[in-house]
């Protein structure tokens, strides 16, 4: 059991990242981004690429990061580029975004399953051995999130993101250009979700249409924060990982998705009743 906890956290680490990435872009701009798994799939296989192409690990996996932040500008260019649109408008418009990354996968790194080397080796946690890479994943997402906080509460540019959050309205009336915060959401965005996929990718193989787990347990990670809350993001995921991995060690493999779906639809529908109360 205790090696299926660890090994759960870091797959809920991963989660998390995606799920963080929505709740940026969501905080900002109130638009869910569906092309947020995409991110990861891309993230993960460039980092494939790059490695392949005989750049060490670090630099292939940053350069991977940095290459989705500069795609996620351009998705939220996209998206939410022209002034007045709506977040409606916007969520169909990163819908049709993602399920174009299917066409761009597919046609760049075919529809076979990849992966790349991570942490080898494996060390012993009271007599359970956990292999190193999930504990490098904790090890890198709980620190991201923790940066995260410190970047929105103490620094000036995420202190203007949270103002956008809070009232777009407000936020114009002192100065701050309220599209390219969300630009720059997007970036983040897109640079939370290419970590996701190159942290995981070592030990899950990532396919094209990977996004669809990754987008499903995310969002549910999300949205037991109300899609603006980082901690209970990052406790959504970790949470999520491990029920899916006992679940799955238990003989239940099958259904590992269908945990993600029971958790978000059992938020939303006590989210609901929560609202009718106070109505």
């Amino acid at each position: 059991m205790l090696g299926y906890v660890v090994t759960g956290l870091g797959v809920g680490a991963g989660f998390a990242l995606v799920g963080i990435g929505l709740v940026v872009i969501y905080r900002v701009t109130n638009v869910v981004n569906f092309a947020q798994g995409a991110f990861a799939v891309l993230g993960a296989m460039l980092a494939g690429s790059l490695l392949s192409a005989g750049l060490p690990h670090g630099l292939a996996e940053v350069t991977a990061v940095l290459a989705l932040a500069a795609i996620g500008a351009g998705v939220g260019l996209v998206a939410i580029g022209r002034p007045g649109t709506d977040p409606r408008t916007s969520l169909i418009v990163t819908l049709g975004l993602g399920v174009l990354a299917y066409a761009v996968e597919v046609l760049i790194w075919g529809d076979q399953p990849r992966s790349f080397p991570g942490l080898a080796g494996s060390i012993e946690i009271a007599g359970t051995p956990v292999q190193t890479h999930y504990l490098l994943i904790i090890g890198v997402t709980i620190p991201v999130f923790l940066l995260a906080a410190l970047f929105f509460a103490r620094t000036d540019l995420g202190k203007a993101l949270s103002a956008c959050a809070m009232n777009p309205y407000a936020a114009r009336v002192v100065g701050i250009d309220v599209r390219r915060m969300g630009l720059i959401a997007f970036a983040l965005g897109g640079a939370f979700g290419a970590l996701a996929g190159v942290l995981v990718t070592p030990v899950q193989q990532v396919t094209f249409d990977s996004d669809v787990v990754l987008i499903v347990n995310g969002f549910a990670a999300a949205i037991l924060g109300g899609l603006t809350r980082p901690a209970v993001t990052l406790a959504g995921g970790l949470l999520l990982g491990v029920a899916q991995t006992v679940i799955s060690g238990l003989g239940g493999g099958a259904f590992r998705l269908e945990v993600a779906l029971v958790l978000m639809l059992a938020v939303m529908v006590a989210q609901a009743g929560r609202a009718g109360r106070v109505a």
